[in-house]
């Protein structure tokens, strides 16, 4: 059953609804019964969610049912803010650039998924590589880190949500940026498709990929300050520590995703010509 792909999108499904049930339990239970802040509420919300895709990433032997985790987290949190704080247009804006990036993001996953016999080329080398310590970089490095950084970059948004700031001319422009980073990502990802389908190998050099080695990233990290700069606008430039999640998104993709991808394509050959003729965002 797990070699089949519609019965593995089944199990996937069912995990992160179990998750996200779990999620929403702790987050009740916290603000109702022991009156945590919002903050605090939402995030360790967001850690038991993410501890049950864990149990399941051990139960499989694949750390990839993590993998759309990444975007269905924040339109989740987004909406519990929604909820508590009621509506407004800000938060509205937020809530729907968010929502289009994570249903983009989540249709990619979703077209590339093939089953259970898939994990994502980094988990296995990460695997090889650390032996009897693969479970705790399991945990910590595949799991925990990347909830943290998106719950730090979805953070300016909740706030903004929470305090009820009003919309500016100056946040719908970052908020504008948000949707058209979206846009280019999906378009990136559509281009690379059909680069892989014609199996000519080599590396993509039309589209976006002509003047970008990772224009997929570029706008992920775009998309991230986008929401980060639109919120920080409306609450005042004096709240700009809400810019760190953006901020270390940014340099886990320079220092982290950007290297190991360059080091996996440094195998084909014409490689450092390459890297020499395209940027790297």
């Amino acid at each position: 059953m797990l070699k089949n792909r519609s019965s593995s999108l089944a199990i996937i499904v069912f995990v992160y609804f179990l998750a996200a049930f779990c999620g929403f339990f702790t987050y009740n239970y916290l603000t109702d019964i022991h009156s945590f802040s919002y903050q605090a509420a939402l995030f360790l919300a967001d850690v038991c969610a993410t501890l049950v895709v864990f149990i399941f990433s051990l139960i499989f032997g694949n750390a990839s049912v993590y993998d759309p985790y990444w975007s269905v987290q924040p339109p989740v949190i987004l909406a519990v803010a929604l909820a508590k704080a009621g509506p407004g247009s800000m938060g509205w804006l937020l809530f729907a650039a968010v929502l289009f990036w994570a249903l983009r993001l989540t249709a990619n996953w979703a077209y590339n998924f093939e089953s259970f016999e898939y994990q994502d080329w980094r988990y296995v080398m990460l695997k090889e590589k650390t032996g009897p310590a693969y479970s705790l970089i399991n945990l910590l490095g595949i799991h925990m880190f990347p909830t943290c950084v998106v719950y730090l970059c979805v953070l300016p948004a909740v706030t903004t949500i929470a305090e009820g700031a009003a919309l500016n001319p100056v946040s719908l422009i970052f908020i504008a940026l948000s949707f058209a980073s979206a846009v280019f990502q999906g378009i990136a990802d559509i281009q690379m498709h059909r680069f892989r389908a014609q199996k000519t190998g080599g590396f993509i050099r039309t589209g976006l990929w002509k003047h970008s080695r990772h224009p997929n990233y570029a706008c992920e990290i775009l998309m991230w300050w986008g929401i980060a700069l639109a919120s920080v606008s409306a609450l005042g430039w004096q709240r700009f520590c809400l810019l760190a999640g953006a901020l270390v998104n940014t340099l886990m993709f320079l220092f982290i995703s950007i290297p190991m991808a360059d080091k996996r394509q440094s195998r084909k050959p014409g490689f450092e010509e390459y890297k020499k003729a395209t940027r790297m965002l």
